[in-house]
C-alpha cells in the first residue's frame, strides 16, 4: 500500500468513528483537515467536487469522502476512503441493532423506545424546512412539491413521484429551451407482497442507492414506500427506530441499511444491506471524475436535479406525517414530541443526541406517572 493510499485509510476511518452531527458537519470536518490543514486540495477543488456530488444520487458527505480519496491516491483511495468511512459507522450502528433486539424484551425498556421516537420526529421537521427552503427555488418547483405530495397520498410508490416530477421538470426545462430532450434510464427493481429473502433485500437497498437525491433524511421517505408500504417488512416506528440510531452513531445516516438489513435478517442482511445502500455510489463517482466539467455546466442535469430535490422533500412530508400518527399514540409521546421540537427550534446549535437522549429519559419518567 502507497503512503498515500495509507494516508486516506487512516484519515477517514478516524473521522468514522468521530463524524456526529450529520452530512453537513461531516464536509466542514473534511474541508478543516483536508483542505486547510493538510493541504490535500484545493479550495477551489474542494467546492468543484461539492458541486458535483448534488448532481449524482447517493450520500453527499460519502461521495466527497471518495472525491477526496480519489483526489489523493486515485482509483484505489476513492474505494479506500469510502469504505474506510462506511466501516465505522456500519460496525456501531451494527452493535446498537443487537442491543435493540435484546432490549425490545424487557418491558421497562419500551417507554424509553417511544420517548426516543416521539423526540426524532422534532429534527425531521427541522430537515424538512431546512431542506425546503434551499429546494423551493421558483413558483414551478413549488407546483411539482405539491403534485408529489397529491401523487403520494394517493398511493403512487415514493421513488416513482420523485421520478415522474424530475423528469416533468427536464421536459418542461426541455420544451422552454426548445431542445431534443436525451434518454434516461434507472433500472428499477420492482416488487410488492413479497416474503423476505436475502437476494430481495439486496435489490431493495441497491435500488433505493441508485435513486437516492437529496439528504439522508429522504432515505426514510424512500425506505417507507419500498419497505412498509410494497413489501410491508417494517413498521414505520421501525423506521423511526432506524432514524435515531443513525443520529446516534457517527458517520454517514445511510448506515441505518446497517440496522434494517439486521433487524430483518441478521448478520447476512446487515451485510447486504450496507453493500446494496452503499455500491451505486462508488461508481456513480467514479463515473463523475470524467464528465465532471460536462455535469456542472449542463442546464438539462440541473433542471432535473432541482424537481428532484423538491419531490424528495414533498415526500418527506407525507412520511413524516404518517409516521406521527403512529409514533404519537397517548399524551406522554405527545408532549415529548412537542418538548422536543420547542427545544430543537429554540436552541438552533443543539446536538440531537441531546434530543434522543432528553428523549429516553423522558419516555422513561413519564412512564412512572
Amino acid at each position: 500500500m502507497s503512503d498515500k493510499l495509507k494516508e486516506v485509510f487512516l484519515y477517514f476511518f478516524k473521522l468514522g468513528f468521530v463524524a456526529f452531527g450529520g452530512p453537513a458537519a461531516h464536509v466542514a470536518m473534511m474541508e478543516r483537515d483536508l483542505v486547510e490543514d493538510k493541504k490535500w486540495l484545493s479550495t477551489e477543488e474542494f467546492l468543484d467536487y461539492m458541486g458535483a456530488t448534488n448532481l449524482i444520487p447517493g450520500p453527499n458527505s460519502t461521495e466527497m469522502t471518495m472525491h477526496c480519496g480519489y483526489h489523493r491516491a486515485g482509483v484505489a483511495g476513492l474505494f479506500v476512503g469510502g469504505m474506510s468511512f462506511i466501516i465505522p459507522a456500519a460496525s456501531l450502528t451494527l452493535l446498537v441493532a443487537i442491543f435493540f433486539e435484546k432490549s425490545s424484551e424487557l418491558a421497562w425498556m419500551t417507554p424509553i423506545l417511544d420517548g426516543i421516537k416521539a423526540a426524532v420526529i422534532s429534527f425531521i421537521i427541522g430537515a424538512i424546512i431546512k431542506l425546503g427552503k434551499k429546494a423551493v427555488k421558483t413558483k414551478l418547483l413549488l407546483a411539482f412539491g405539491l403534485l408529489t405530495i397529491v401523487m403520494n397520498l394517493l398511493g403512487l410508490n415514493e421513488i416513482f413521484c420523485i421520478l415522474i416530477v424530475g423528469f416533468l421538470g427536464l421536459i418542461i426545462h426541455s420544451f422552454i429551451q426548445n431542445r431534443t430532450i436525451n434518454s434516461f434510464f434507472l433500472p428499477l427493481l420492482l416488487m410488492a407482497n413479497v416474503s423476505y429473502t436475502h437476494l430481495k433485500l439486496f435489490l431493495i437497498f441497491f435500488k433505493v442507492g441508485l435513486v437516492l437525491f437529496g439528504s439522508g433524511y429522504v432515505l426514510f421517505a424512500y425506505l417507507d414506500g419500498e419497505l412498509v408500504s410494497n413489501v410491508g417488512w417494517l413498521t414505520r416506528p421501525d423506521l423511526v427506530e432506524a432514524i435515531a440510531v443513525g443520529q446516534m452513531t457517527p458517520g454517514p445516516v445511510l448506515s441505518t441499511a446497517t440496522f434494517i438489513g439486521y433487524k430483518l435478517g441478521g448478520f447476512p442482511g446487515a451485510g447486504l444491506a450496507t453493500l446494496g445502500i452503499f455500491i451505486p455510489s462508488f461508481f456513480y463517482v467514479l463515473l463523475l471524475h470524467r464528465f465532471l466539467k460536462k455535469m456542472k455546466s449542463s442546464k438539462i442535469l440541473k433542471a432535473f436535479l432541482s424537481a428532484v430535490n423538491v419531490a424528495a422533500v414533498a415526500v418527506m412530508v407525507v412520511v413524516t406525517f404518517k409516521m406521527a400518527q403512529s409514533i404519537i399514540i397517548d399524551w406522554r409521546t405527545a408532549l415529548i414530541a412537542i418538548a422536543s421540537c420547542f427545544v430543537f427550534f429554540s436552541w438552533k446549535k443543539v446536538n440531537t443526541l441531546y434530543i434522543i437522549a432528553g428523549g429516553a429519559l423522558a419516555g422513561f419518567l413519564l412512564s412512572l406517572i
